[in-house]
């Protein structure tokens, strides 16, 4: 017969409980290790969120749709005028500023020359192509109140009108966050900056689209905007053109995005040094 002695029973239990605590360890690690990897999974990409609603884009996509939006909120016109633009842009380009299409189609929105829409040039200019977007969707009576696959049949004559309704829901929730009218709600997820786009682009941009006058100091960019949904707007586009801008982060008001890899630049934290309610600060690269 064996006899275990106590010491032994100690051995035993403390030998168990380490290797417990190392298995606990490992699978705590191993936990932490795949929410890293799905946290920082996919490439750079762009979300909106508005009333419980979401959307993704590329940065490119979100950069476009930013100017659509920013044209439309210059010019006064309502969010349905935004949600209309972008909806159509979205069937037409996926919101790609592409150089091809049917016959002679071009742009954001597939505008042809030869139906009097412009230039070449000129077409692909997202700014020039929203505006005439909007010449032509304020013309058309009732807009605001029409089904959208009749008010953007009425400006682009399209083959397949229908179509233009499967992407209302995503042009309402960019309307919405790109406006102002959702603070908080884009974010984009990116890769480290290596360059940065000039500062006296960025500001030759922002008046272009914003009618604003940015002032720069170092890296930082300044824009004063006159109401809070209007900075919002301007810290919207600002994100939406980190990727290709250079831009580290923007803050408006007590809030700030950082650009980063994880998800967590897909939202907005607690600014460090906090601006007014109507004043967006942009850092560049």
């Amino acid at each position: 017969m064996v006899t275990v002695r106590p010491h032994r029973r100690r051995r035993r239990w403390i030998g168990r409980s380490i290797l417990l605590v190392l298995v606990v360890a490992v699978g705590i690690g191993g936990y932490l290790g795949v929410q890293g990897v799905v946290k920082n999974f996919g490439g750079p990409s762009c979300r909106a969120v508005a009333s419980g609603q979401e959307v993704t884009f590329t940065p490119e996509q979100m950069a476009n749709a930013a100017t659509i939006t920013a044209v439309a909120v210059r010019r006064g016109l309502p969010a349905r005028a935004a949600t209309i633009a972008l909806a159509t842009a979205i069937q037409e380009s996926k919101l790609r500023n592409i150089r091809f299409g049917d016959r002679d189609s071009l742009g954001l929105f597939q505008q042809r020359p030869s139906q009097g829409w412009g230039t070449e040039e000129q077409i692909l200019d997202p700014v020039y192509a929203s505006n005439r977007f909007y010449d032509e969707l304020v013309k058309v009576p009732g807009y605001q109140d029409m089904e959208i696959t009749k008010v953007a049949q009425r400006v682009q004559k399209s083959a397949f009108p229908e179509a233009y309704a499967d992407h209302e829901r995503e042009g309402r929730v960019l309307a919405s966050t790109l406006a102002g009218h959702s603070p908080g709600g884009l974010g984009c997820r990116l890769d480290a900056a290596t360059t940065a786009r000039p500062a006296a682009s960025v500001m030759t941009a922002l008046a272009r689209e914003f009618a604003v006058k940015p002032t720069a100091q170092g890296k930082l960019l300044t824009v004063r905007a006159t109401t809070a949904q209007q900075a919002w707007a301007l810290a919207s586009w600002a994100v939406s053109h980190a990727e290709a801008d250079g831009f580290t982060s923007v803050t408006v008001g007590d809030r700030t995005w950082t650009r980063d890899r994880d998800t967590q630049a897909w939202t907005w934290s607690r600014a460090r040094q906090p601006a007014p309610a109507t004043t967006v600060v942009i850092t560049r690269h």
